[in-house]
């Protein structure tokens, strides 16, 4: 590719220039004011244009750039690559700069008047709506460097959306079967558009998101939920913030119980506690495996019983395997909805992990916590959609109880295209 400049006392008039002597084949680069207007001095614009060698008419005189200022080629395609992002921006400027600005006494500009729009404008309008297009172009150029793996070419206007999906942490093989289906089944109209290609694929993500939407207990039966997870991922916590939920802010105020394994984190025993005093809840420990179903028939008389389990590592199968002998022990007849919880911020790989070494618990669900510590969430669609497993919950910050969401579709995949915004939690 070649880089052309043309001046002018305008941006328009450089922009006239670019067109007499190339065409309408260039990509604009970037405008600057290299001079400013000044006493006795007109001021003076520059615009970049960048183009094919092949695509230079032959009246165009062949000059090159002086030897100190060329680059390598792979340096000029950076630099290329660069400014793409910052052309709408000069597009925006050049036409506020040359739009006309209308001074005359008791003169009001119609709002809709094609017959006042100045013969000028008109032609930088035009301009403009090509140069948009060849931002596009442009962008095709380069998709072959980090497009997916599949046979059919990827349009330009896919590169926003594969772009945003793959930097959120998504799997790569999960993204490239998604770009896929979208190629295979979206109309072809939709696909000129880059915003309409946008909101199909959301619509599309939302559809494969599984998701366990919250019931209450049925009357006369009672919620058992265990929580498990690796050490530090916010259980406790999380187990407070449902605790309170139920207890408190749901339409009907459910009476709960606590069972606590943790035993071997003294700190997280008195928390728990701590939190049972102040929401005034029934609390039970369990010691041995036996004890459990002892701990959960105390508590029969709540409408929810909430334990809160030892953290361990994923790879430290003994601690998993004490949890797993109280589950497989329980003699009473509460089924126990296994939650796994998982902080939002590492990576899929160590996500799939530690669901991985989790498992022989028979997880039921998932939680994901710290979702206001990162900039991805393509890592927890990726698990849900590799696993299968629906997500109840989703914590968003340390207060109790305030900081707690129903896991919904929407709000993840709204956090994995445009970022965890609080306000929407």
């Amino acid at each position: 590719m070649k880089i052309l400049t043309f001046t002018g006392r305008t941006p328009s008039e450089a922009l006239k220039k670019a067109k007499m002597e190339i065409g309408d084949e260039g990509m604009l680069i970037e405008t600057r004011e290299v001079q400013k207007k000044a006493l006795g001095k007109e001021p003076l614009y520059e615009i970049v244009i960048g183009i094919e060698e092949g695509m230079i008419p032959n009246t165009y005189p062949n000059a090159k750039k002086p030897l100190r200022k060329q680059k390598p080629l792979k340096k000029e395609s950076e630099d290329i690559l660069y400014d793409i992002s910052n052309a709408a921006k000069q597009i925006s400027k050049i036409s506020d700069a040359t739009t006309p600005q209308f001074d005359y006494p008791n003169y009001t500009q119609p709002k809709t008047a094609p017959e006042y729009e100045p013969k000028e404008l008109k032609e930088i309008k035009t301009e403009i709506n090509k140069l948009t297009d060849k931002v596009k172009i442009i962008q095709n150029m380069f998709w072959d460097e980090k497009s997916p793996d599949i046979e059919a070419q990827i349009p330009s206007e896919f590169a926003e959306i594969y772009r945003l999906a793959s930097q959120s942490g998504m799997n790569k093989e999960h993204l490239d079967g998604l770009m896929r289906i979208t190629l295979e089944h979206m109309p072809f109209k939709m696909k000129e558009n880059s915003a309409t290609v946008k909101r199909y694929f959301q619509t599309l993500l939302r559809k494969m998101v599984p998701v366990r939407m919250e019931t209450p207990p049925k009357l006369g039966s009672k919620k058992v939920i265990m929580l498990v997870g690796p050490t530090g991922v916010g259980k406790t916590t999380s187990i407070a913030k449902l605790a309170a939920r139920y207890s408190y802010l749901m339409e009907k105020r459910y009476k709960v119980g606590l069972v606590v394994l943790d035993t071997y984190r003294i700190g997280a025993v008195e928390q728990l506690m701590q939190y049972a005093r102040m929401m005034k809840l029934g609390i039970e420990t369990v010691v041995d495996p036996p004890e459990f179903s002892k701990a959960l028939d105390s508590l029969k008389y709540c409408d929810y019983i909430m334990i809160d389990t030892m953290g361990s590592s994923p790879y430290d199968k003994g601690k998993i395997e004490k949890i797993y002998e109280c589950l497989d022990g329980n003699t009473t007849e509460y089924n126990v909805d296994v939650v796994l919880v998982m902080p939002s911020s590492i990576k899929y790989e160590d996500l799939k992990v530690t669901y991985d070494n989790f498992s022989s618990l028979g997880v039921d669900t998932l939680m994901f916590t710290k979702l206001d510590e990162t900039m991805g969430f393509g890592n927890i669609f990726s698990l849900a959609y590799e696993t299968k497993k629906p997500i109840s919950y989703f914590s968003v910050g340390q207060e109790v109880p305030e900081d707690l969401v129903c896991a919904s579709s929407d709000f993840l995949i709204e956090c994995l295209l445009h970022g965890f915004n609080r306000s929407k939690a």
